[in-house]
């Protein structure tokens, strides 16, 4: 180490040569961070964002879809996956899933009732590695096709003080300036409410690329497809059961046997948005690629779903982003919310100390 510094000391040229790599490496981390720019959009600015329009940071939890339960299971893909794409995933071989189920509120602690999107997060793991993540979605497309409005609908969405809810006026001029938020409103309003999880359909909303073994690439969407039969409940039958209703009843149904969906990939013509906003004309050809069977259902806590980031950019090879931007921004804003709670005390869940189910 002495010997190093009197280098440095005799060469001066080289002590600055290393100087500008350092500072050039410690601009940019700061850069990505949003310190040397605190008016560029950052992850740290988005989460601010939520947990303004959410009343608040809730510790210890998620900052958005804060209310959920650990769920485990397998997949198991269809023999014609692996035309579609090389992910180890298709290869065949039953793979171990540990996944999550929630609501999209921040309020870890808010009723069944007031939540109108619901979420399922998986962790795929086959044992040769090349683990696959996702973070999908009850909802036809997002209100937003780009983080810039992601963030503008968050501001828009901060209670008024005096009312507790936003300001009419701000929302107004939001819906003005982005009328696919108008489209998304309106889809979710004619779109019936699953009565729980367990006969509700998830989507990845937004496009990746599925490559097959020959190098051919396409753009997908999927979504995970119940096979329990769809049923709804009046908005007044909602209100009136208990506050974590969905999840006593999640509880209930797999304690009965496995619950399962099918995993099916949306084919992408040319032309077709690659726009999470947007949603793919129906006729679109699907492709049934494999089943989830989920066994065993769990409260949060140390060593399940709880402390796992459920990054949509962690990928196996076979499966690659693409110039949708929204995955970028979710896998940035995700890191951020995980960082926050990881240094928070952890409170018990509003479902604590609940299981069913075997894991197989």
């Amino acid at each position: 180490m002495l010997k190093t510094l009197d280098l440095l000391r005799r060469n001066p040229v080289q002590t600055a040569a290393i100087a500008i790599v350092l500072a050039t490496v410690i601009g940019v981390l700061a850069y990505a961070a949003g310190y040397l720019t605190p008016h560029r959009l950052s992850a740290s600015r988005i989460v601010d964002a939520i947990e303004e329009s959410g009343g608040g940071p809730h510790e210890g939890f998620r900052r958005a879809h804060a209310k959920g339960i650990c769920i485990a299971g397998t997949f198991l893909a269809t023999p014609g996956a692996k035309s579609l794409s090389s992910a180890a995933v298709f290869a065949g071989l039953p793979v171990p899933v540990t996944g999550r189920f929630a609501e999209s509120p921040p309020d870890p602690y808010g009723a069944d009732a007031a939540a109108s999107v619901r979420s399922m997060a998986l962790r795929l793991q086959p044992s040769e590695g090349a683990e696959w993540r996702m973070a999908i979605n009850d909802t036809l497309g997002l209100a937003v096709s780009t983080p810039q409005a992601f963030y503008e609908l968050q501001v828009a969405s901060r209670p008024n003080p005096r009312t507790g809810k936003p300001d009419p006026t701000k929302m107004g001029a939001y819906l003005q300036k982005h009328p696919e938020t108008v489209a998304f409103a309106a889809r979710m309003k004619a779109k019936p409410l699953a009565s729980g999880f367990a006969n509700d359909s998830y989507n990845s909303v937004d496009g990746f690329i599925f490559v097959a073994p020959d190098g051919s690439r396409q753009l997908v969407r999927w979504s995970m497809q119940a096979e329990d039969v769809f049923a709804t409940l009046a908005p007044e039958e909602r209100a009136s059961r208990s506050g974590n209703y969905l999840f006593d009843d999640l509880l209930g149904r797999v304690a009965r046997g496995p619950m399962k969906w099918r995993l099916v990939a949306t084919i992408a013509m040319p032309g077709d948005p690659n726009k999470a906003a947007e949603v793919w004309p129906s006729e679109r050809r699907q492709v049934d690629i494999g089943e989830l069977t989920i066994s065993h259902v769990e409260s949060e806590a140390t060593g399940n779903c709880r402390d796992l980031n459920f990054d949509p950019l962690v990928l196996p090879p076979g499966i690659e982003p693409s110039d949708d931007p929204i995955p970028f921004a979710r896998s940035a804003v995700y890191s951020e919310s995980f960082r926050r709670r990881s240094g928070e005390p952890k409170p018990p869940s509003a479902i604590a100390n609940r299981s069913a189910g075997t894991v197989q």
